[in-house]
């Protein structure tokens, strides 16, 4: 029989250039140093069952990231949690794991959007930003090109608020779905702001039906 893992962690500055290719090499290497009972997928190049959620851009840190990974045993929450932490790499850290339905879709296909805090690392004008997002937010479309094809952008922001306190907070909730994927990043260019002059959390991945 075999069971399901979903892993929360938070990706911090030690992995923040580390590709997403590479981060799911580094949960294969972490899972084999803690010698858990994978299970793997069939045919000539048997690969580990584990699943991102979504990519996370090269630059980006994340409180909230997700993987499941398959295993051919039950194994208890917190010996697992220990296990694994004491394996990783700087720069991951757990923020709890849990047991899920081998029944449920793939993760992949279960993420719907993700919430994104971004910072700002120069002054900013505060009114002139308000006006910005408002302008943006009006727009029935914004076309775009990534990789050499033409997209909306419009559709793929579900809501942008600027949270005036100290220090200075915008949140975005973009769509993260499949072949509809928005990125802060080109948000952040509508906006006319650099994006190296901007710090990018992802905050949470919003899942179908999620509460």
């Amino acid at each position: 029989m075999n069971y399901r893992y979903r892993i929360n962690y938070a990706k911090e500055d030690g992995m923040r250039y580390t590709s997403n290719l590479d981060v799911h090499k580094m949960w294969e290497r972490t899972f084999r140093r803690a010698k858990l009972p994978l299970v793997y997928s069939q045919g000539f190049h048997p690969q580990p069952k584990i699943q991102q959620a979504s990519p996370l851009p090269l630059g980006f840190l994340s409180k909230n990231e997700l993987v499941d990974f398959l295993l051919d045993q039950d194994i208890n929450i917190d010996s697992l949690k220990e296990n694994l932490s004491s394996t990783l790499p700087s720069g991951i850290v757990i923020n709890n794991i849990i047991q899920i339905d081998l029944q449920e879709p793939a993760l992949q296909t279960q993420t719907e959007a993700s919430e994104y805090h971004i910072f700002f690392l120069d002054p900013i004008d505060e009114k002139l930003l308000i006006k910005q997002i408002s302008a943006l937010l009006s727009e029935t479309s914004i076309k775009r090109i990534r990789r050499g094809k033409s997209y909306d952008l419009r559709p793929l922001i579900l809501e942008i608020d600027l949270v005036t306190e100290s220090p200075l907070l915008l949140k975005m909730l973009l769509k993260s779905k499949e072949g509809a994927t928005g990125r802060p990043e080109e948000v952040l260019s509508e906006l006319n702001i650099p994006v190296e002059s901007a710090r990018i959390i992802r905050n949470q991945i919003i899942l179908i039906d999620s509460n």
